[in-house]
């Protein structure tokens, strides 16, 4: 069974990727989304695109 099937993502998670720009939404993979979402280990290129949004201690 999926890990995702298990646990439902961060509701709070969710909102932040939801609030972001159009255009780093439409830049974002599907699999960063859901290492966000599911607070696993965020991939070197998602934490690329989100420097400018997130403070180093939401990390």
């Amino acid at each position: 069974m999926a890990e995702q099937t298990k646990n439902k993502p961060d509701p709070q998670r969710v909102a932040v990727l939801r609030s972001l720009p159009l255009e780093l939404k439409q830049q974002i993979t599907g699999e960063e989304a859901e290492a966000f979402m599911y607070n696993r280990e965020l991939p070197e290129s998602l934490l690329e695109k989100l420097k400018d949004y997130l403070d180093e201690k939401d990390l």
